[in-house]
């Protein structure tokens, strides 16, 4: 299955033995982790963080049902395996513009605001993310405040 799935990201077997090239694969796999991260940081991964997570990434991505959960899984694996979230954020740096890590704050926002509040853990999560995606604080509250916005229009 992952096979299939590093086959749809464009990951070869020689890419995976290259080592230090990293592909859009594993740039996915690291915005997902965080998507996931900050929908279990309060220890209620809810099925609505998981549905708005799924929606994210077949949107983002354009990734069919079982490729978004095979993504997830990956995701949460390599979180299980690490020792914090620079690995992930160094990744996005690394490759991402600064309009692109926006876009993910953004999508970050999503997963806070999916049961209409932001408790605590979520909020020093998302602190802690805009310093390790190097954005200002105003970037991260203009984010914010355009989710909240749209969030407000659908309901």
């Amino acid at each position: 299955m992952l096979n299939s799935i590093r086959r749809f990201f464009g990951k070869t077997n020689q890419e995976s033995d290259a080592g230090d090239e990293k592909t859009e694969h594993d740039i996915h796999v690291a915005t997902c982790a965080l998507l996931v991260e900050l929908a279990r940081i309060d220890e209620n991964f809810t099925r609505a963080e998981m549905d708005a997570i799924l929606s994210i990434l077949k949107k983002k991505y354009g990734l069919a049902g079982e490729h978004a959960d095979a993504l997830i899984a990956e995701a949460e694996k390599e979180l299980d395996n690490s020792v914090d979230l620079w690995q992930f954020a160094s990744l996005i740096n690394q490759n991402y513009s600064n309009d692109e890590k926006t876009e993910i704050i953004e999508t970050l926002w999503q997963v806070v605001y999916v049961d209409g509040k932001m408790d605590q853990h979520e909020h020093y999560l998302m602190n802690k993310l805009k310093n390790l995606l190097r954005l200002s604080h105003n970037q991260l509250i203009d984010a914010k405040l355009k989710v909240l916005h749209a969030h407000k229009s659908a309901n």
